[in-house]
């Protein structure tokens, strides 16, 4: 069984995790080119406006358990489950790391989900319980556009 300060760690570590993919989609949403351009431009966007939405009420739910958001750019790179990218042009690729990002997010968040449920932490729960839901469909939807 975890403890909540396992549960504490995995939350300001979720929250590094999405701050490194919201940079890594803003990177792919400026430097997409071909022929899918328009397409993927405004994806791109819509994702990146979602993971920030996302990244501001895990910080609050953070704050509601009482414990300090991670906020340092250092801290996000060093606790991330994520790397930085480098220059991605290609929207294949573009939306394979997507695909790819998303799995590492929705397997830190299912950990997640199952501590909360132990720890009856009803407001963590319910909130991953969401965001899996929601991953889990786009992800089908972003395999279904490579075409796997």
């Amino acid at each position: 069984m975890s403890s909540q300060q396992d549960l504490n760690n995995k939350l300001n570590r979720l929250l590094a995790t999405y701050q490194v993919h919201y940079q890594n989609l803003r990177a792919i949403h400026w430097n997409i080119k071909g022929t899918n351009f328009f397409e993927l431009h405004l994806k791109y966007e819509e994702l990146y406006t979602r993971t920030q939405v996302i990244i501001d009420d895990l910080a609050e739910r953070i704050l509601t358990l009482g414990i300090t958001p991670l906020h340092r750019l250092e801290d996000y790179l060093k606790n991330s489950d994520l790397k930085e990218n480098i220059t991605i042009h290609d929207g294949k690729e573009g939306m394979t790391y997507i695909l790819n990002a998303q799995e590492t997010i929705l397997k830190l968040e299912r950990e997640i989900l199952t501590e909360s449920a132990d720890l009856e932490d009803e407001g963590t729960n319910a909130m991953m319980s969401d965001l899996v839901r929601e991953k889990e469909k786009t992800n089908w939807m972003f395999a279904a556009w490579l075409g796997k």
